[in-house]
């Protein structure tokens, strides 16, 4: 079998979909098949081209795996202008890059979002008479009007038009939530679906994965550690988590640690500053290889998102519950299901920084309910979440299909 996966994320980029599709390519290799990655040249999510890359094409192998690189105009911004040049350079690259040096295949994979490079893989499968794969992570154009990214409209209408024809004409439409499907299902009855899920590498991130130095690294004195690890972006506003921090300064035993990189990582820092909350550290993004190290050695995992967006479901909280620690969840639907029906932690409301204080005050001051809790957490993904799993179960569809 042949595929191709056409996404605008890939590793060296840490993130959701550069680890469920890159884990997808080696599953595949591994079964004898042969994978290219369409990609671009990484960039996310510091809106800058990595040291090494660059250009309009590249062309490398990860084992086994071909990945083809190609320009992209890469940003950090957050204005709608300069975010839809980045994606269309991408689009535009990809179609000309792909078109002559992707070969025929059985299957071509495209991953949403962004929605846009739907037209690219719609022109890629049918010049190379491939069948089509929709992967949507996120209910595009919908979270973008919920996050204001997007304003009803022209703009909306033809968001909400190329969505449909995504949907109308691929082969397959995938979901990594049940939530995510069931609105596909409600507005176009007649799609084809799979529900491949989100998940994660469960040998990998582990309760006990944490060495001594990672707790120091860490936690810097503090007897109790809160993290979020991942984008610093609109979607997750994590304001609420620096104002739930200062709620929190009487806990001189409490510390809450921020990881990664992103659009609004610079104001978070100045707000940290000008407000004096002390009990705040910032780390920058960590290698993938070395995340469950580090992320291991935290005593609590705060997942927040900005509103409720529909189909949303943090890949961190899989990470989180693998780990065995408790998750202070700030959203709302099928997230807030997994966590409430596994009881793997407690769920806030969106934006609420009071309650998201005095969620991670309960926590931080009982440590039996944090072991209850992991315990739980860790129980449900090796029952539900474990992304080999997952992924072989998907494989095999594609090969009875083939």
């Amino acid at each position: 079998m042949k595929i191709v996966l056409l996404t605008q994320y890939y590793p060296p980029e840490v993130g959701a979909p550069q680890a469920r599709l890159s884990h997808l390519a080696r599953v595949l290799v591994e079964r004898g098949h042969e994978v290219t990655v369409l990609t671009a040249m990484p960039n996310y999510p510091q809106g800058r081209i990595y040291p090494g890359y660059g250009g309009f094409f590249r062309q490398e192998w990860d084992a086994g795996v071909r990945i083809i690189r190609t320009g992209i105009y890469p940003t950090k911004r957050l204005d709608l202008f300069r975010r839809l040049l980045s994606y269309f350079s991408f689009m535009l690259s990809s179609v000309l890059i792909g078109g002559w040096h992707v070969g025929r295949a059985d299957f071509l994979m495209t991953e949403s979002p962004p929605i846009f490079l739907g037209i690219s893989g719609y022109l890629l499968s049918r010049w190379k008479r491939a069948r089509w794969i929709f992967n949507v992570s996120d209910l595009w154009p919908e979270s973008a009007v919920r996050l204001g990214i997007a304003r009803r409209g022209l703009a909306l209408r033809l968001g909400v038009a190329l969505e449909s024809f995504c949907y109308r004409h691929a082969w397959l439409t995938t979901g990594q939530s049940r939530s995510i499907l069931q609105s596909i299902h409600e507005r176009f009855p007649d799609v084809q679906t799979f529900h491949f899920s989100n998940g994660v590498e469960t040998e990998r991130f582990r309760p006990d994965c944490a060495p001594t130095d990672s707790r120091r690294a860490l936690a810097n004195g503090a007897g109790c550690v809160a993290v979020y690890a991942g984008l610093h972006g609109l979607a997750q506003n994590l304001f609420q988590v620096l104002e739930a921090a200062e709620l929190l300064q009487d806990l001189t035993d409490f510390r809450v640690v921020l990881i990664g990189d992103g659009p609004e990582k610079e104001q978070l820092v100045l707000r940290a500053r000008a407000k004096a909350i002390t009990n705040v550290s910032f780390l920058d993004t960590v290698p993938a290889s070395s995340a469950p190290a580090l992320l291991g050695a935290a005593d609590i995992f705060i997942v927040p998102l900005k509103t409720h967006l529909p189909g949303a479901v943090p890949s961190k909280l899989y990470e989180a519950m693998a780990l065995g620690r408790p998750v202070v969840l700030s959203a709302e639907g099928e997230a807030a299901e997994i966590v409430r029906s596994s009881e793997a932690g407690i769920v806030v409301s969106p934006g609420d920084a009071c309650a998201l204080a005095g969620a991670l005050r309960y926590l931080a001051t009982n440590g039996a309910e944090r072991a209850r809790m992991g315990e739980a957490g860790r129980r449900a993904v090796m029952a539900s979440f474990d992304r080999k799993r997952i992924l072989d179960n998907f494989v095999e569809f594609l090969e009875m299909r083939q």
